[in-house]
């Protein structure tokens, strides 16, 4: 097998959705017995500052859609999830099948309220985080 730059391998991960990013980093955690380290939460409480309690928190602007079950109509939920987002058959059964898992993130609040609205018609159970 050849080797891969730096920079393909980057041009593969720019490629890739948050979900197979996502399932990519559990699979290469597996592999390597290793854990990758969460940066995600603690870059976001950095601007909070050291400001009293009295302040408002900003409004939130990005939001996830977390499917929490599929219910009764598990084909139709997949068949959602995939008109929702750029997953395959097998991925967005995996993510159907591995519920609570997010199906979208940092999206509008319009779009996360039709996401809901659409897979809860479909018979899943969802939350808007």
């Amino acid at each position: 097998m050849a080797k891969l730059s730096t920079e393909e391998l980057l041009d593969g991960f720019k490629e890739m959705t948050l979900l197979e990013l996502s399932e990519f980093i559990k699979q290469f955690e597996e592999a390597f017995d290793v854990k990758a380290a969460a940066a995600g939460p603690m870059m976001m409480a950095a601007p909070g500052g050291g400001g009293g309690g009295g302040e408002a928190e900003e409004e939130q602007t990005e939001f996830d859609v977390v499917l929490t079950a599929a219910g009764d109509k598990k084909i139709q939920v997949i068949k959602e999830v995939r008109a929702l987002t750029s997953l395959g058959l097998k991925e967005a059964k995996d993510l159907v099948d591995g519920a609570p898992q997010a199906v979208l993130e940092k999206v509008t609040k319009e779009a996360a309220d039709k996401a809901k609205e659409t897979l809860e018609t479909a018979g899943a159970s969802v939350e808007v985080k």
